[in-house]
């Protein structure tokens, strides 16, 4: 089928070329029967814009590219809707890539994004991303980067997190508080910010209670913090430290495979054991018992992350400088029947 051009347009109407794409852009000085003509043969043509002379002309593509780690967690899917739902009001195209929680992909897709000449990019990082490199190249080429939920702190660009060490400090203090003492910790990779930050804030809550930390009630998530992790940490736990009362998960979903293995052997959660979740995804209220939790804003991480993007997108139009931002979200105890 035969694409429309302007120039089939103007043929049509006995005008020239630049009266129509004047027309067609609204421009004042064409008038108003000559607008309407234009449109409704556009119409009938079925006329669509190039939309690679447009960007060439805007130097934009109107696209912009999300990586993140997984699509397994609630917390990314609700990040996505927001992300999705702010661009769309703004007209812009979302690419949307999953790192896997590899660095070599993450390095790989950030190319991509770059070849195809998005406006800018959102990351949360992977579990694995150890050097930056591929994050100042985005920079160096004066793409905007916006880090969200995983960051880096000395990469120079604006972010978007919660206090994941306060959230976890306030989690911690909370099972203490209701007279917990052999509180566990299933912990995320070595690595990766949140993790270390989590960690931090449960065992800075158990020295400011007066509890002596043990190094022996921590346990490693080696499967990038998933359901296996909860099982199987969980079952090591009972067999090594049976005196246990209460287990902080760096995520639900490590928390919700504790609980499943608790509810196989018998084990009465809380009565015997609590259980503590950090997200709030939807599995989280109806897993039996239902999961005490730490809450997560996704979507409105989401939304103000696009935001901030789409701003620094637009200064980045008008070379105007801009000045990186760090928000730093809200987030609260949803207090269910595991504790």
């Amino acid at each position: 089928m035969k694409v429309t051009t302007l120039k089939d347009i103007a043929n049509e109407l006995g005008i020239s070329v630049a009266t129509v794409s004047k027309a067609l852009k609204d421009y004042p000085d064409v008038n108003k029967d000559t607008k309407e003509k234009v449109l409704q043969i556009a119409r009938k043509l079925n006329y669509s814009p190039n939309q690679l002379a447009v960007n060439l002309r805007t130097k934009q593509t109107k696209t912009i590219g999300v990586i993140i780690p997984t699509t397994v967690h609630h917390f990314f899917s609700k990040v996505i809707d927001g992300i999705i739902e702010e661009a769309e009001k703004k007209g812009y195209l979302v690419i949307i890539l999953q790192s896997s929680e590899k660095l070599f992909l993450e390095k790989l897709q950030v190319n991509l994004l770059l070849d195809k000449r998005v406006d800018g990019i959102l990351m949360s990082l992977s579990n694995k991303t150890n050097e930056f490199v591929h994050l100042k190249k985005v920079l160096s080429r004066n793409i905007p980067l916006v880090l969200f939920d995983k960051i880096e702190p000395s990469i120079s660009c604006s972010k978007v997190r919660i206090d994941d060490k306060k959230a976890a400090y306030e989690a911690v203090s909370y099972l203490i508080s209701k007279g917990y003492k052999k509180i566990s910790h299933f912990r995320g990779d070595l690595n990766p910010k949140i993790s270390n930050d989590r960690f931090e804030g449960y065992r800075e809550a158990l020295e400011d209670h007066g509890i002596t930390y043990d190094p022996s009630l921590v346990y490693l998530c080696n499967n990038n913090t998933d359901f296996e992790d909860g099982y199987t940490n969980a079952k090591k736990l009972i067999r090594e430290n049976p005196e246990v009362d209460s287990i902080f998960a760096i995520t639900d979903l490590v928390a919700i495979g504790a609980i499943k293995y608790f509810n196989e052997n018998n084990i009465k959660i809380p009565d015997d054991v609590a259980v503590f979740g950090f997200s709030n995804w939807f599995m989280s209220s109806v897993v039996s018992p239902a999961l005490t939790t730490v809450h997560q804003p996704a979507h409105q991480m989401g939304v103000v992350a696009t935001e901030i993007l789409l701003n620094e997108i637009e200064l980045n139009k008008e070379n105007t400088p801009c000045i990186h931002k760090e928000v730093i979200l809200p987030t609260k105890l949803i207090l269910r029947e595991s504790c």
